[in-house]
């Protein structure tokens, strides 16, 4: 094999090498602002922080995120696209039963794996969405009034019951998000102890029982 031939190959490694290197300081840095804009909210979050809970120098952070709106924003958005996905099984030709169901355990789920990226999302909100209005407007309606369309489907064929798709989807929300806003106080709730796994498996069983019993027409 001639000599070029190998140190082709070893050239066109090389962007493939940065692109990795690239991605997984993006995910490394985005993971860390979460947290620490989740305890110390947009204005207490310092690039300091961020870096220190990265374990990356300061002028990484800087280098992808030289504004520090724009990594906030990333961190709103990717939860709300993690958040957006869970909802994939809300659609006209699924059973509202199974659809609502799964929809709930991945919620309940993402509160529980990722609890800070819940906290960033309720103290913006809380707030009055200073710096991600533009995005509630645009993205989260257009999403809302598409699920919203599929609930009255569901309700004009007889699937469910005739509720309020709003209120279901604000119940659902409301619910499942608890569990990761209002950790601190579902933990001292438990005796100080983070739920166990057979906590969460029986939390989800319960939300569902509940939610479900009071939505979905029993099957004739």
């Amino acid at each position: 094999m001639p000599a070029h031939s190998t140190d082709s190959r070893r050239f066109a490694a090389i962007p493939q090498k940065q692109i990795r290197n690239r991605e997984k300081n993006l995910h490394r840095i985005v993971a860390a602002a979460e947290v620490v804009f989740a305890e110390n909210g947009f204005a207490g979050a310092t690039y300091a922080k961020i870096a220190q809970q990265a374990e990356i120098p300061k002028s990484n952070v800087l280098y992808y995120f030289p504004k520090k709106e724009v990594l906030y924003r990333t961190v709103v958005e990717d939860i709300y696209n993690v958040w957006r996905y869970a909802a994939d099984s809300i659609k006209r030709e699924n059973s509202p039963e199974e659809a609502l169901g799964d929809y709930i355990d991945t919620k309940l789920e993402l509160s529980r794996t990722r609890p800070y990226g819940s906290r960033v999302w309720a103290n913006e909100i809380i707030q009055g969405a200073p710096i991600v209005q533009d995005y509630l407007e645009r993205d989260l309606k257009d999403w809302t009034n598409k699920r919203i369309a599929v609930i009255e489907v569901w309700i004009a064929e007889g699937r469910i019951n005739p509720v309020d798709p709003r209120a279901l989807l604000y119940l659902i929300w409301s619910v499942t998000q608890h569990y990761a806003d209002f950790g601190h106080q579902i933990k001292t709730l438990n005796g100080g102890q983070a739920f166990s796994d057979a906590q969460w498996q029986e939390t989800k069983r319960a939300v569902k029982a509940i939610i479900l019993q009071g939505v979905v027409l029993p099957t004739q």
